[in-house]
């Protein structure tokens, strides 16, 4: 680079790579540092909603993950093992977006294209295997101490964007604290390759589904199914990885199905967890180091990735169009109501939808979601809301 970073981003996610692609194609010279030698590559988040979609089409990378991830234009909640299902329709939101649907393609996959654009432009610097271990700042500018290979290293910039994760090391430096909890669950992610679909009647690409003593779900990827199991009553986590064990339940999906081969398993814990601040000085924060919440519904990621279209248009306005610096305070009148209203109750509200166990319970929700599915102005209103759009569109009328 051959100028001093306007802005370093902590964090080569998905949410730090967008934030540095935005900056980086508008000519604001970004240090990007990752505390891992490589992008990350094992299982994460696979559902790209209608507006995140929409957003990344004009720097290449929605057309890149159309040519390999898989459309969903629909998604069901559904009885096990009778079949009954409430199907939400994606393609009522067609005049309101230019992807009325939902495309499963895996996390690194996008964090490698928009990795691979960033790689083209000279006035983004990256560095892998350098963790953040201080951050300092004054009135002027910000310093961010990395460990790397040669040593620390300090790097100097305007202004600092922490999309570092659940530990950020960024909120950390700052005192900022996430207040919420732990699900008690925990949730066993497994890919196989076995066609659910063929076995399913009428299964959607995206299924949340109940089953007489629990919940699971099947959202597929191209040549391959994601499950996510729980543990049965009385069994531990441990107990529940154990290979008869997943045999079991997924044999609670297809009991005829034989021996299920599975390729990756992932056990992880769930968080609903909100910063107390998104913003301290010259110090910004988005993604999970700002919110967490439950997978369920996909919202996780996407909304990070506003998160990072939200500062960023901001951090533009005040580099290069000399915006009063006080613009900065809106991204969190913006986004963190929406993460907390929006995302975090959102998802909340899907987890516990999927955990209820009444059966008299379940039958009025699936009913309730059936009378949505078949009413065009609720299905409509309901899908604006499940697909963020109407998230956004509250938040872009924050001042």
């Amino acid at each position: 680079m051959t100028e001093p970073a306007k802005v370093i981003v902590v964090g080569a996610g998905p949410v730090g790579l967008t934030a540095a692609l935005l900056l980086g194609t508008k000519g604001i010279p970004v240090v990007l540092l990752e505390a891992e030698p490589v992008l990350a590559c094992d299982l994460r988040a696979s559902t790209f909603h209608s507006p995140t979609l929409d957003m990344m089409a004009p720097y290449g990378i929605t057309a890149r993950m159309l040519e390999v991830g898989l459309i969903c234009p629909s998604w069901q909640v559904r009885l096990h093992p009778s079949g009954e299902r409430a199907v939400f329709d994606l393609s009522v939101l067609k005049g309101e977006t230019d992807h009325p649907y939902r495309l499963q393609c895996e996390q690194s996959r996008y964090c490698q294209f928009v990795g691979a654009e960033i790689e083209k432009l000279a006035n983004v610097s990256v560095h892998f295997a350098a963790p953040v271990v201080d951050l300092m700042q004054t009135a002027d500018t910000v310093s961010v101490k990395a460990s790397t290979a040669d040593g620390d290293r300090t790097f100097t910039a305007d202004y600092v964007i922490g999309a570092d994760g659940a530990r950020s090391a960024v909120r950390h430096s700052l005192g900022i604290e996430m207040s919420g909890d732990i699900y008690p669950e925990t949730t066993i992610l497994a890919t196989t390759t076995f066609p659910f679909h063929e076995r399913l009647e009428g299964l959607s690409n995206v299924s949340y589904c109940w089953k007489p003593d629990g919940t699971f779900s099947l959202l597929r990827l191209p040549g391959v199914w994601r499950v996510s199991l729980y543990a049965r009553d009385g069994q531990t986590t441990e107990q529940a990885l154990e290979d008869e064990a997943q045999q079991s339940l997924l044999h609670d999906i297809v009991p005829d199905a034989g021996r299920i081969e599975i390729q990756e398993t992932r056990p992880y814990r769930i968080h609903r967890r909100l910063a107390s601040a998104y913003r301290m000085g010259r110090v910004l924060l988005a993604g999970d180091a700002a919110h967490l919440n439950s997978p369920s519904g996909g919202m996780g990621m996407n909304g990070g990735i506003h998160d990072a279209f939200n500062v960023c248009e901001k951090l533009i306005a005040v580099i290069q169009q000399g915006a009063d610096p006080r613009v900065l305070d809106a991204y969190e009148r913006q986004r963190r109501p929406i993460a907390e209203e929006e995302i975090i109750q959102q998802a909340h509200r899907n987890r516990t939808r999927m955990q209820e166990r009444d059966p008299g319970r379940r039958r009025e929700m699936l009913v309730e979601l059936q009378r949505t599915t078949t009413d065009p102005g609720k299905l409509k209103a309901y899908l604006l809301k499940s697909s963020m759009i109407e998230g956004l569109r509250r938040a872009a009328a924050v001042e």
